[in-house]
This record gives structure tokens, C-alpha cells and sequence, in this order.
């Protein structure tokens, strides 16, 4: 369902997708891609729902539409800091809040998202999935990061080396983690983005969903957030 999540910098909208039954559940806040808060992105949404998981897509584009806003997003992005993140940990702090959630929120993000991902493993979630996202020029952004598990396609002209650099610098930090590249699979290889001919074209510049890599990928990050989602706290 469409909801309002306020924030320091005021009220912006989001996509709230809850399980079937009693609760209390996990939670995942879900980051967007660079096309914004779109069909695909309620879908899956829906899809972290449909597994147990009180899911939250907050729209980063809120303040202006998404051609005003994504320039500033992308550069929230790259400083690690700004609005975007507020509204991160604002979306955060609302399922916290929320009687149905267990307390255990993880965050996941899908091409500019997962870059949002990755630089949010540091701040208050408990497990961080990102999918193809761009990673933190200083990787020491990652020293004290939640674990993760990331997903990247070999494809993908835009990330070149980024799974094998990424998985280098959590095992350094003592991360636990699991970073895998898929061989066949590009950019965006777990969004659907719009009509076939859109599709076709995307793939031949190494973009694009990928269906087997897509289910590979969900699989593995159905079962690290089962781990550190699902699975009680000790003591």
C-alpha cells in the first residue's frame, strides 16, 4: 500500500508491502533503482512480503520528480551522506517503530539503490543485499558493516572487477559475506524494466533482467537474511 514516511526534511511517499499473519516480522527497507519508485520496484517489494518480510520502498524522488531529484540523489550517493540517507533512516525508524516488526531490519537496493545499500551496512541494519550497486570510492566506509551479500553480473560494463574488489575489502574487515558474479548476466539482471522491446534493447548494452542469475541470486539472499533476519538474537 501507498504510504507517507516523515522525515527531517518532511513527509515523503512509500510502498509498504506486509506478510499474511500475526507477526511480529522482519523488515527490509528496499532502495530503488535510478528509474525510481516504479511498478518493478513495488513488485519486488511485494516479492520480500511474500517471504516473511515486512518490506518499505521509500521514494527518493519525492521532492521534485525523478529528473529533478536524481542528480542530487546520486550525489547523496557518492558523498554518503544528505537527504537520501535521511530518508533511509527515516523508513528505517518507522518499521522499528511499528508493533508488527521483530526489531531485526535489513536493507536491500538495486543499481543506485545498492550503492545506497552498501554505504548503509555501516548504520544501523542488521543485513545489507545489495544488487549491482556502485561501490564506496573509500572502502573503508565498510569497516564496521552489518553483513552482506551482494550480487553482480560479469556483463555489466558499468561494474568491471567490482564483486572480486567488494569481496576483498569484507574479507579484510572480518565481514561476513557472500559476493558472487553471475557470468551471463549484465546490468539490472533482477529488474524487470518495462515491455520486451525495451528489454531486448537494454541487453544488447549489457543491461537487462536474466531470469536463471535473478532466481540464483533471490535464493541467496532469501537465505542471509534468513540467518541474520529470521534466526532470534542470542541471550
Amino acid at each position: 500500500m501507498e504510504i507517507t514516511i516523515p522525515t527531517p526534511a518532511g513527509d515523503i511517499d512509500g510502498y509498504l508491502a506486509t506478510p499474511t499473519g500475526p507477526g511480529p516480522f522482519p523488515a527490509v527497507v528496499i532502495v530503488h533503482d535510478a528509474i525510481g519508485l516504479s511498478n518493478d520496484a513495488r513488485e519486488i517489494t511485494d516479492r520480500f512480503a511474500s517471504e516473511g518480510y515486512l518490506a518499505l520502498s521509500p521514494n527518493l524522488y519525492s521532492r521534485g520528480g525523478r529528473f529533478r531529484c536524481v542528480r542530487q540523489v546520486f550525489k547523496d550517493m557518492f558523498a554518503r551522506s544528505g537527504r537520501a540517507f535521511d530518508d533511509i533512516e527515516a523508513s528505517r525508524v518507522l518499521l522499528s517503530a511499528r508493533e508488527d516488526c521483530s526489531g531485526k531490519i535489513g536493507i536491500a537496493g538495486y543499481c543506485m539503490g545498492g550503492g545506497f545499500a552498501l554505504v548503509a551496512a555501516s548504520r544501523s541494519f542488521d543485513v545489507s543485499a545489495p544488487y549491482y550497486g556502485q561501490l564506496p570510492r573509500d572502502l573503508s566506509v565498510l569497516d564496521d558493516a552489518c553483513p552482506v551479500v551482494a550480487s553482480f553480473g560479469r556483463r555489466d560494463p558499468s561494474l568491471r572487477g567490482a564483486a572480486t574488489k567488494l569481496s576483498a575489502a569484507l574479507t579484510e574487515c572480518n565481514v561476513p559475506h557472500d559476493v558472487k558474479e553471475y557470468p551471463d548476466a549484465g546490468h539490472s539482471f533482477a529488474n524487470k524494466m518495462g515491455p520486451a522491446p525495451v528489454q531486448a534493447f537494454a541487453k544488447v548494452v549489457g543491461f537487462g533482467y536474466h531470469e536463471p542469475s535473478d532466481r540464483d541470486a533471490w535464493q541467496r539472499v532469501m537465505t542471509f537474511f534468513g540467518e541474520y533476519l529470521k534466526t532470534p538474537s542470542k541471550g
